[in-house]
């Protein structure tokens, strides 16, 4: 009996935990609007694009993301708009998570070089958790080895609850060089799905760094297309008392892209924490109007056979020489 309510405990842990934490996707250098809404209409033109996530299929926690996104750009306003769809479900439990954002970002030049990019989003969210299934331990008979339908304990949770969601960003940008943040969850919405329950969703402030350079400019690599680049690319989250750090770099050939970017956990909240989690391994293609991103995160931490992490991503853009920075193929050389 004591072990069942134990399992309980542990499951509920991680159900907040869920909760709590943000899905973040590997390829957010392709899908940079997922973190800083300054990006909205970046490439001064329409985008559509679809990001499918799945993490850790090899364990009973499988977790699955969807990302949907459209942007365009309204000459007459110097501004960019958009609506994206969020979606995240969890087999085990059944939590899910769904959310409907419109965002918005005004482009200030500040020198002819440098851009400013203030960005606002805001959204309505569903977060729901089916809990027909949740036996508590007054209904188990072990006498009779029955199951009662009825349980004495008061608990009487909601199915779903549905929130109001803001965000705020700020970009700068040249021709080559990157920096934004942003501020998720600026109002702290109340996620708790106990009736007159208070479980503010701590607010996710993230910094996102990018420098690409074109490799002729400093080597004399002739085996490669004069066209070679080199992205730089790091991304530090902070949520709770949870936090994140990914690097790493792409080299873009052509039309095709290949890199590394590791993922980290700088605080390491316990004494077993890895400060590597994983090694995340990317690749795509460009073609046509079409963008092609395909990743898999390589776990080397110790939870074990998880079946990784694997993304899977199409972009269309209406114009394939749109103007971009920190995101590969986004600019045809």
């Amino acid at each position: 009996m004591r072990s069942i309510l134990i399992i309980f405990v542990c499951m509920l842990g991680f159900i907040n935990a869920v909760q709590a934490q943000d899905p973040i996707f590997t390829q957010y250098y392709l899908f940079p609007e997922t973190l800083n809404s300054g990006f909205t209409g970046f490439q001064e033109t329409t985008k559509a694009g679809v990001l499918h996530r799945t993490q850790w299929p090899d364990l009973n926690f499988r977790v699955d993301s969807d990302y949907a996104n459209f942007n365009t750009w309204v000459p007459s306003m110097n501004s960019g708009v958009g609506v994206n769809v969020l979606s995240q479900r969890e087999r085990f439990t059944n939590f899910s998570l769904t959310q409907f954002n419109l965002a918005y970002a005004y482009k200030v030049k500040l020198t002819d070089e440098w851009d400013f990019r203030p960005g606002l989003e805001v959204g309505y969210g569903f977060k729901s958790f089916n809990f027909n299934n949740l036996i508590l331990e007054d209904q188990i008979d072990l006498t009779n080895e029955t199951v009662n339908p009825i349980s004495i304990d008061n608990l009487d949770p909601n199915d779903q609850v549905s929130y109001l969601d803001v965000s705020a960003s700020l970009l700068f940008n040249n021709e080559d060089f990157w920096i934004g943040a942003s501020l998720k969850h600026l109002n702290k919405p109340n996620i708790s799905l106990v009736p007159g329950g208070n479980l503010p969703l701590n607010s996710l402030a993230a910094i996102t760094v990018g420098y690409e350079l074109k490799l002729a400019d400093y080597l004399n690599l002739t085996f490669l297309p004069y066209s070679t680049k080199l992205m730089i690319t790091g991304n530090y989250m902070q949520q709770g008392d949870y936090n994140r750090f990914d690097f790493g770099s792409l080299f873009i050939v052509d039309l095709f892209y290949f890199g590394a970017i590791a993922a980290t956990n700088p605080n390491r909240n316990t004494a077993n924490s890895h400060l590597i989690t994983s090694v995340n391994l990317l690749g795509g293609l460009q073609y046509e109007n079409f963008k092609f991103g395909v990743s898999y995160d390589v776990n080397v931490s110790g939870l074990g056979r998880t079946g990784g992490i694997y993304e899977l991503s199409v972009i269309f853009t209406v114009d394939q020489k749109a103007r971009c920075f920190g995101c590969p193929l986004y600019k045809r050389i």
